[in-house]
């Protein structure tokens, strides 16, 4: 697997977003989400906060903890960054739709141009949790900020009946970071050392992408592996609802074609690369 590279994405993207933003009507920004609970307004609010925090915290060097404490354990993560999300929202509920459109459009360039400074290679201050690293290179990091930002604009296109952004310079780099979630998704999953599971996704953004057992652990590879234990293909619309927790389980069974071993195709229908 190359690296992923989505710096000169940002712009763009959220042009995309800003330009949907001021389209909607006033009833619109209410309309219900694949995201839970949460209305358009949520969802954009909660893109807002990426923002924030991001040139808060790590351009600007925001402290919210001691920095010597040791990093919280995936479970505790998860429960703090549901907290700060379900307190922001609360707090944005006093903010016009067009402040937060606003407050958006400016944020957003600030991001890509700090993304633009960083180093790729060097270490980000945030690890990706969701493929299980401890310690992630500064590409890994942002690529992860960018689908973070794709999938909640998908939310808010599928909630407003707008067009998707599925051509493959906007997806492609989504589903390709969204491979990294299966090495940790099947890390308590045991296999004969060679056993391999093909993931082809279909279409203009789609690709092939293998996970391998290997000594003591499991590998993705770009491409498919010959004689594999299980295959699961999917069209592009189903892959990234499945990694971004918009698709049930009898959904998934039902988009999803799996072949082969089946509980090698069971525990991929439980990936997310979102943290859950």
């Amino acid at each position: 697997m190359e690296p992923i590279f989505t710096t000169d994405l940002f712009l763009p993207l959220q042009v995309e977003l800003v330009t949907l933003l001021r389209s909607l009507s006033p009833s619109d920004w209410y309309l219900p989400t694949i995201a839970g609970s949460w209305r358009i307004k949520h969802v954009a609010a909660h893109i807002l906060d990426g923002d924030l925090r991001r040139i808060s915290l790590h351009r600007d060097g925001l402290s919210m903890g001691p920095k010597d404490s040791s990093p919280p354990e995936y479970g505790d993560l998860v429960t703090f960054l549901n907290g700060l999300n379900a307190s922001w929202i609360s707090a944005t509920e006093r903010l016009s739709p067009r402040v937060l459109t606003d407050l958006l459009e400016w944020a957003g360039p600030q991001v890509a141009d700090f993304f633009a400074s960083l180093p790729p290679h060097e270490a980000a201050l945030f690890p990706v949790a969701w493929a299980g690293e401890e310690r992630s290179e500064n590409w890994m990091d942002i690529s992860r900020d960018y689908t973070e930002k794709w999938h909640h604009q998908a939310q808010i296109r599928d909630a407003a009946g707008a067009a998707p952004l599925m051509s493959r310079r906007w997806l492609y780099p989504v589903l390709a970071l969204s491979m990294h979630a299966l090495p940790y998704t099947f890390r308590r999953t045991d296999a004969p050392i060679g056993s391999a599971l093909n993931v082809s996704i279909e279409g203009e953004a789609g690709g092939q992408w293998s996970l391998v057992r290997e000594a003591g652990r499991w590998k993705i590879r770009a491409g498919e592996e010959p004689g594999p234990s299980a295959t699961v293909r999917m069209d592009a619309d189903t892959a990234w609802r499945l990694f971004f927790n918009g698709l049930g389980p009898e959904d998934a069974g039902r988009r999803i074609e799996a072949t082969g071993d089946a509980g090698l195709s069971a525990t991929f229908m439980t990936a997310r690369a979102v943290m859950v």
